[in-house]
């Protein structure tokens, strides 16, 4: 083993997030709602050299696979991220994170007024406007939603 290769231990089961932007890691587990406190065996590996970016950051998470709400928070944070789906030390499933056109009841509106903050039981519907960066418009009100204002709300 050389001193440049980077060791990180293979998981028997779980997810790993690979190619995730340089710097949005703990985005990631911001959104994951990852603390640390689950107990949950946890591999964050920042700023990486990758062939295919120049950088990149990943997460590995034991024992937990990932809902597609969640897949889809990692998209608005990281469009080019990859999810493996690790079973019996084997990679069972693995795929691009794509933005969806349609993100429903994961965010909010930032609008105080939109109707999907007055009315209780109202689910937040948003349309993609832009990927890059990350745009969101509200189906009700018609307001918009960046990245930023995507993380705030996990805070």
């Amino acid at each position: 083993m050389t001193e440049k290769e980077l060791i990180v231990r293979k998981i028997e089961n779980g997810t790993v997030i690979d190619h995730i932007t340089p710097g949005r890691a703990l985005d990631v587990l911001k959104v994951l709602n990852i603390t640390g406190k689950e107990g949950l065996v946890v591999a964050v590996v920042m700023n990486v050299p990758s062939k295919k970016y120049g950088k990149k950051d990943m997460v590995k998470i034991e024992n937990r696979e990932l809902a597609e709400e969640e897949v889809n928070l990692i998209a608005m944070i990281s469009p080019n991220a990859t999810i493996n789906i690790i079973r019996d030390h084997k990679v069972a499933k693995k795929f691009q994170v794509k933005i969806p056109n349609k993100i429903k009841n994961i965010i909010q509106c930032e609008n105080p007024t939109c109707i999907t903050r007055v009315e209780k039981n109202t689910i937040s519907s948003f349309t993609l406007v832009s990927r890059s960066p990350i745009i969101l418009r509200c189906d009700y009100c018609g307001a918009y939603i960046d990245l930023e204002a995507i993380l705030k709300q996990f805070e």
